[in-house]
């Protein structure tokens, strides 16, 4: 067995070997800054040497190993733990640049468009790209009263002009659960953003309201779900999986593997489970959905996840300062580890995502290669999956570009939509509570006449937006959606936003056409022996 070399004793050659190698690097590094503190031209500034050496080094093992500098510690797991006034994105520095890794849902930079992958460039016209920008220099620029505004120039792909979006910065939420309802009649819809301490007991709480609503059957969204907490991953599968069936295991070069299997009750393990996911869903949306599709439990749907199978453990150094250390890669439970390749360097393992676009995967599966050396097998029914990059749905959803066109796009970027919504409903809030009291109402209720959307136009024309006819025919219906959506969102209750523009949600859409057209049954799963 493999795992037998990795039990010698310490004090065995190979070990005594290891060590003395381990050592001489450790000197030979050591020695390099005593001569550069002693004999460089120029003073120097050997923390931040060291820690642009530990930056460096972490970035040539793989992608999700990170350094932590002790005063960014606290604001590193804010999404998290707590809440803050800020644009709301989780980043990381990389290459000299603020890297969004997500914006975090719910806040200002996730309403206006803003992207995992963007890069930010300048900030209220000054450039921070290249510029030696710590990450306290993120916190002063971005962070700040809630009302503020500041404006960011972005790199987004490989477009050559830089996208600028205005900001109005906001208390940014911590919930995990984004909107819970009924997508049909016996179909209920929770959305998650991420996997954090609390996730679980909102998730209950949704549970419950769908099941005295109604519900039968499950659509969970975990769309741009970028991850979180691997131990609230295994919670939320542990819901739909019964018995002690197999979630996750783990292993590594000093971690011998390590099974996790289903050990509660679930409050879903009967009904019929869909889970929608996308190019921006990962790490443990990714556990989520391989242990779901890997017992024949549910349906995926969507398009193809991200591709994150690796698992980071804190390590804290002597100065309070921490790195988070890639120890070890999961696994579903039909053995597929779901991590995309990273030989190519991280500059090309993030352009990955935006790639997918180019060579036409979001529009049609045909574009994607699928050696059998990737062929998996599912554990009840023997149902063909595939490993090494990312869960592959079992029904494919294209990406939706009828609704798209430059002046629309204008619109998201600069968040007229919400500013407008939000102009509006502050200019007539007491007539529209009372005509509008409840979630329900205003759905069902509230209409955008012409008037409505003729004022609009002209808000944004006041803005800078050339109004553009063309486009305004191929965008009309989305556009008017989503100002609905906003104008729900700050009058009655943030998941109001959620129910209406589930309406461009056509991953959704195609969920509900699943559970209902027989799509569901004639999938050979094994849903109804849990």
């Amino acid at each position: 067995m493999l795992f037998a070399f990795m039990t010698v004793p310490a004090w065995s050659q190979d070990s005594e070997i290891e060590d003395t190698e381990f050592e001489a690097q450790g000197q030979k590094f050591n020695t390099l800054l005593y001569y550069m503190d002693q004999l460089y031209v120029e003073d120097t500034d050997m923390e931040s040497l060291v820690e642009t050496a530990i930056v460096n080094m972490l970035e040539a093992m793989d992608p999700h190993s990170v350094y932590i500098p002790a005063e960014d510690l606290q604001e590193a797991d804010e999404p998290l733990n707590g809440n803050f006034e800020g644009v709301g994105i989780q980043f990381n520095i990389f290459r000299d640049t603020i890297m969004v890794v997500s914006p975090i849902s719910g806040g200002p930079s996730e309403k206006l468009g803003i992207m995992s992958g963007d890069r930010i460039v300048t900030v209220d016209g000054e450039v921070v790209a290249g510029t030696g920008v710590t990450n306290k220099d993120v916190q002063r620029l971005l962070k700040g009263p809630k009302g503020t505004r500041v404006t960011v120039g972005i790199k987004r792909g490989n477009d050559p002009e830089l996208l600028e979006f205005e900001i109005i910065r906001d208390k940014i939420p911590i919930f995990s659960v984004d909107a819970s309802f009924m997508a049909a009649p016996g179909i209920g819809y929770i959305k998650v953003n991420r996997f954090a301490r609390s996730t679980m007991s909102e998730m209950y709480g949704a549970f419950a309201q769908l099941q005295r609503e109604g519900m039968k059957d499950l659509v969970l969204d975990l769309q741009g779900n970028g991850g979180g907490m691997l131990r609230t991953a295994i919670q939320m599968a542990d819901e739909f999986l019964s018995g002690d069936k197999l979630i996750v295991y783990t292993e590594g070069r000093q971690f011998s593997r390590e099974d996790t299997y289903a050990r509660i009750p679930g409050r879903f393990e009967k009904g019929r489970l869909v889970i929608l996911i996308d190019q921006g869903s990962a790490s443990a949306s990714e556990i989520v959905s391989g242990a779901v599709q890997d017992w024949d439990r549910g349906l995926i749907v969507g398009r193809r996840s991200f591709g994150k199978g690796l698992v980071q453990r804190p390590v804290n150094l002597p100065d309070g300062s921490a790195v988070r250390l890639t120890v070890q890669k999961y696994y579903t439970p039909s053995g597929r580890c779901i991590q995309k390749s990273y030989e190519d360097g991280v500059d090309a393992y993030r352009k990955e995502k935006f790639e997918r676009y180019e060579s036409g995967e979001l529009l049609s599966l045909d574009s994607l290669e699928l050696p059998d050396s990737l062929k998996f097998e599912t554990r009840l029914q023997s149902r063909m999956v595939y490993g090494g990059g990312g869960i592959l749905p079992d029904v494919f959803v294209p990406l939706d570009t009828t609704d798209n066109s430059v002046y629309f796009s204008k619109i998201l970027r600069k968040g007229l939509d919400s500013r407008f919504a939000l102009t509006y409903v502050d200019s007539l809030r007491s007539s529209l509570e009372t005509s509008y009291p409840d979630q329900d109402t205003f759905i069902a209720e509230f209409e955008l006449d012409e008037g409505l959307l003729e004022q609009f136009q002209a808000f944004v024309a006041a803005e800078g937006v050339e109004f553009d006819a063309t486009d305004w025919a191929t965008s009309e219906e989305a556009i008017a959606l989503r100002l609905k959506a906003m104008i729900g969102r700050n009058l009655v209750d943030p998941s109001t936003f959620y129910r209406i523009i589930s309406g461009l949600n056509e991953s959704l859409q195609r969920a509900v056409e699943v559970l209902q057209d027989g799509t569901f049954e004639r999938s050979n799963l094994a849903h109804d022996t849990f």
